[in-house]
C-alpha cells in the first residue's frame, strides 16, 4: 500500500484537524514534499504538532519520512534535482546549475537580515570560544569554518559527530558561540545540539536554509540563506554556496574587528608555515 491509500483508508479516524492536513497532502503532495513542516501547517489550517500527529497516524517516525515517502510515490517523475533530469545533457545541467547559483545569489542578498548579520559579527567578536556543528553535508561546511576562524586566534573547534557535539555544547558557556548549520532545519542531531548548548547560556547562531525550520526554534540569531532546491535526492549545491558565503562574510567581517598587530603576526606566521608545504 503506498503513501496515498494509507491516508485514504486512514482518513475516517482521523481528527478533523488531522484530515486537513491530509486533504492538503492528497491534493497538493508537491507542495508538501518542497517545504517545511511550519509550511504544510500554515497551508493546511492547522499546527505543527497536528502534522506531527498526522505523520503518526500513519505509522510514520515523523514530517521527514512523511516527504520521503512522497518523493518515491513518483517513480514516474524523473527529476533528479530541481529542474534537471536524467536526460538532459551535460550543457543543459551546467546551465542550469550556474543559474541556480546565481539566482540563490541574489535572493541570499536581496533577503538576509542585515540586523541579525551584525549581531552575529558582534557576537563572534565578544566571545572567548567558538565552536561550529554540522551533520553530513552541513559538517563538511562546519569544517570548512573551522579551518577559516582558528587562524584569528580564538579558542575554535568543529564537530561532525552527534555525541561529541552534545558533550561539547553541554560545557558552553555565556562567553561561547555555538554556529549551527543546516540546509533543512530538521536535522535531530542538529536541534539537540542546538538546544543543549542555548541551556548552557551559550549565544546559538544558525546558519540555516529556512526561516521557519525546527532547528530555528533554538537559534538566539539564525541566518537564513536562500536556495530553492530541497535536495531530496541529492545534496544541496547552491544552498552549500550560500553556506560557505555567509560564513566567509562573518569570518572578514570578525577578522576585520578584532586583528590587531599581534594577529597580523599570526597570520603571517601561518602562511609562512604553509609555503613550506609546496614546492
Amino acid at each position: 500500500m503506498d503513501i496515498f491509500e494509507t491516508i485514504r483508508s486512514e482518513m475516517p479516524t482521523m481528527r478533523k484537524s488531522e484530515q486537513k492536513v491530509a486533504d492538503l497532502v492528497l491534493s497538493s503532495p508537491d507542495i508538501v514534499m518542497n517545504g517545511s513542516i511550519s509550511e504544510a501547517a500554515n497551508l493546511a489550517g492547522t499546527s505543527d504538532p497536528t502534522v506531527v500527529r498526522f505523520c503518526k497516524q500513519l505509522g510514520l517516525k515523523g514530517f521527514m519520512e512523511l516527504k520521503l515517502r512522497l518523493a518515491s510515490a513518483h517513480p514516474i517523475d524523473k527529476t533528479v534535482l530541481e529542474d534537471i533530469t536524467e536526460t538532459d545533457s551535460v550543457n543543459s545541467i551546467f546551465t542550469n546549475v550556474m543559474r541556480s547559483v546565481v539566482e540563490a545569489v541574489s535572493s541570499t542578498e536581496r533577503g538576509m537580515d542585515r540586523r541579525m548579520l551584525e549581531d552575529a559579527v558582534d557576537a563572534m567578536v565578544a566571545a572567548t570560544r567558538w565552536e561550529f556543528y554540522g551533520m553530513g553535508g552541513s559538517g563538511i561546511i562546519a569544517l570548512d569554518a573551522h579551518h577559516k576562524f582558528f587562524r584569528l586566534g580564538v579558542p575554535c573547534v568543529a564537530y561532525n559527530d552527534s555525541h561529541m557535539q552534545v558533550m561539547s555544547a553541554a560545557q558552553l558557556d555565556k562567553n561561547a558561540v555555538a554556529v549551527v548549520i543546516s540546509h533543512s532545519g530538521v536535522t535531530k542531531d542538529i536541534i539537540e545540539s542546538a538546544g543543549i548548548a542555548k541551556k548552557a547560556g551559550a549565544t546559538v547562531i544558525g546558519i540555516l536554509g529556512k526561516k521557519n525550520s525546527e532547528v530555528a526554534k533554538h537559534c538566539d540569531i539564525p541566518l537564513c540563506i536562500s536556495s530553492r532546491e530541497i535536495a531530496l535526492r541529492l545534496a544541496p549545491k547552491a544552498g552549500r554556496l550560500m553556506q560557505l558565503a555567509l560564513l566567509d562574510t562573518i569570518f572578514v567581517a570578525v577578522a576585520m574587528r578584532i586583528i590587531s598587530e599581534e594577529g597580523f603576526d599570526r597570520l603571517d606566521k601561518v602562511k609562512r608555515a604553509l609555503l613550506g608545504k609546496v614546492i
